[in-house]
């Protein structure tokens, strides 16, 4: 048995964190979805600028789009949407076998609309529209304006993934965001039984920027050296697992109960950010240390691969360790800032976001040019 089954088995779902023009045309994405590698994809900015920046697979169409007089943003989302449904109509058997429990792909909103509520739920309302497949999440960055647009979203009968999740406290929020739009719609006698979020808790990203300042204590030598080394690499598992424990709690909570009982599913957790950034670790450690059931790890190709090649599965491990409270406090005693660190993190992931959409809409444009003037 490989271990992404050995995964499933334990209740842990695997998506594909990629997407592209090449990976569907190839074949190789449908290979994945029918070998029960992953039964999801997960889409950003960043994704999208490198598939199409970075591939020719979209030289016709974008020359085609652009001959009809559009301009590169309307270039820009004819040829992800185009993409998206495409990899939903793939993962359309996968949706309709589990009930509406997998088979998914997210798009983003517009970055620039991260701290704008109202621009964001009109974007997630008109990308629902225009995808058109019932097996898609539209995806709104944990912001405080992007909060109050989950609420809404869902409200409005949409599925939701919520990005860019670094604290317990955001995730906290954003349950609270998904469980008020699932009450809203039976307030107004409308139906929740197909209505799915997921929340999307970013994690080796935690370590990359709480390890830097555990490796400055124990460059300044002294006696926190020995306590500083010992945390070096256990801050992004612990604030997850943390995470967990708040999940576990508010599907028990009978607040949840009731909307249960009326068809309503959990939002369930999805670790984002799973490749490993620091060569010293395992390039499946965040995979293996944090299978846990009832969520979702989403994975890039190479992590993937890595994960089949050599991934192993421990139900027992993710109870093994020490407990993430005490690591935290740990953290805090050392003077490492967390709360400032999962700020900084959720404004910069917005900020490179946004760069991506930019870079891309300008790559675009640059191509129109060569278009028009026959380049």
């Amino acid at each position: 048995m490989n271990p992404v089954e050995q995964l499933r088995q334990l209740g842990q779902s695997v998506w594909l964190d990629d997407l592209s023009r090449e990976l569907i045309v190839s074949g190789e994405l449908a290979g994945m979805v029918v070998r029960g590698e992953v039964s999801g994809v997960t889409s950003n900015p960043t994704i999208f600028h490198r598939a199409i920046t970075g591939s020719a697979a979209y030289d016709a169409d974008l020359a085609r789009l652009s001959g009809r007089g559009l301009s590169a943003p309307e270039v820009y989302e004819a040829l992800v949407v185009e993409d998206v449904r495409a990899a939903a109509d793939l993962l359309r058997p996968v949706y309709e076998r589990t009930g509406g429990a997998e088979g998914y792909v997210s798009l983003e909103v517009d970055p620039a609309l991260a701290y704008d509520t109202a621009g964001t739920v009109a974007e997630a309302c008109r990308l629902w529209a225009r995808v058109d497949r019932p097996n898609l999440m539209i995806k709104i960055p944990a912001t405080g304006p992007g909060i109050s647009a989950v609420a809404e979203a869902v409200a409005a009968g949409i599925n939701v993934n919520v990005t860019l999740l670094f604290s317990v406290d955001r995730y906290l929020e954003a349950a609270d965001a998904y469980l008020r739009g699932l009450e809203c719609r039976l307030d107004e006698g409308k139906p929740v039984d197909r209505l799915v979020s997921v929340a999307s808790f970013f994690v080796s990203r935690v370590d990359t920027r709480v390890d830097e300042q555990l490796q400055a204590l124990v460059g300044n030598g002294g006696e926190l050296v020995a306590r500083a080394q010992g945390l070096v690499g256990k801050a992004a598992v612990a604030n997850a697992r943390l995470a967990y424990r708040c999940y576990l709690g508010l599907i028990t909570d009978p607040r949840f109960r009731r909307l249960r009982a009326r068809g309503g599913r959990p939002q369930r957790l999805l670790w984002a950010s799973t490749s490993t950034k620091n060569p010293a670790y395992s390039d499946v450690k965040y995979i293996e240390e944090l299978a846990l059931p009832g969520t979702i790890t989403t994975v890039p190709r190479p992590t993937l691969r890595a994960f089949l090649d050599h991934g192993r599965v421990d139900p027992a491990r993710p109870w093994a360790d020490e407990d993430p409270e005490q690591v935290l406090r740990a953290l805090a005693d050392l003077g490492i800032d967390l709360p400032a660190i999962m700020a900084a993190l959720e404004t910069e992931g917005v900020g490179a976001f946004a760069r991506s959409f930019e870079e891309l809409v300008a790559a675009i444009r640059a191509r129109q040019l060569m278009v028009v003037g026959g380049g």
